[in-house]
């Protein structure tokens, strides 16, 4: 599987079908590479040709205005915006929720205009479109938990199509006690990842894993890499890592098909 640039189909005069907005997780976190992977083989399983910026991608801004560093945030989405308008991308599909929202919501503003979508949204059309489909058994008597990331539910009101995809494998879904518009945040949004804890008297991702294990799953399912990481160190903290396995609902798809 050959993942092409944007500057590499330049130089052949084509345009992909749609831009992968990697981010900075999938780019360099070992654990999220591996969501960057799962996203790749679907968009490639189901025929789509889409490339990625590689070098000339980085980070949206989201982290410095989270902050409250406006500065940072205008230099870089500003730099990001003119690479996109360079190559005229028209479609963007981002594996994270933050990257979505800032790309989606936030550079408009600035003078970048795109459809984006969250790889949830763009799977759930693929399989309604018959372009990739998901095999049985794999999950036969799994139960699965799933996780509303802050930036894909409350911010953007995106629920149903992670758990459409969800219903479409062959486990048991099941939801916790906080869930939907009254879900739960992992730790990690408004940079809060990137800084020192407040004292307190729990970690607000540990919380999170409680109210996921109460469900007594065997997977939790999650859209965000950043969810991904608070949910591994919850279930860490409270070794269940070798009963209980968290992936993203694009690694369930993989996984399912056996690509």
């Amino acid at each position: 599987m050959k993942i092409y640039t944007l500057e590499e189909y330049a130089g052949k005069n084509e345009t992909p079908e749609i831009l992968f907005w990697v981010g900075c997780a999938g780019s360099f976190d070992p654990r999220a590479q591996k969501i960057t992977h799962a996203v790749s083989k679907i968009l490639f399983n189901a025929g789509i040709q889409f490339a990625i910026l590689g070098n000339e991608e980085s980070c949206t801004g989201d982290p410095a205005r989270r902050s409250g560093n406006e500065f940072i945030f205008q230099m870089m989405a500003n730099q990001n915006i003119a690479t996109l308008n360079m190559y005229e991308v028209k479609k963007i599909v981002t594996a994270c929720p933050h990257c979505f929202n800032t790309i989606k919501n936030e550079y408009p503003a600035l003078g970048g205009n795109y459809e984006v979508l969250h790889h949830t949204e763009l799977i759930k059309q693929l399989i309604a479109d018959k372009r990739i489909t998901i095999e049985g058994g794999s999950f036969s008597g799994k139960t699965i938990a799933y996780h509303d990331s802050c930036y894909l539910g409350r911010v953007n009101g995106i629920y149903e199509a992670p758990r459409d995809i969800l219903n479409a494998l062959d486990g048991s879904i099941v939801e916790a006690k906080r869930n939907r518009q009254k879900g739960f945040c992992c730790g990690a949004g408004g940079a809060q990842v990137f800084k020192e804890e407040e004292e307190g008297n729990s970690k607000v991702n540990h919380e999170r894993v409680n109210e996921l294990l109460d469900t007594k799953p065997d997977i939790i399912a999650a859209n965000c890499p950043y969810c991904i990481l608070m949910m591994n160190d919850g279930i860490k903290a409270k070794e269940k890592e070798g009963s209980v396995m968290i992936y993203d609902i694009s690694e369930l798809i993989v996984e399912a098909n056996n690509w």
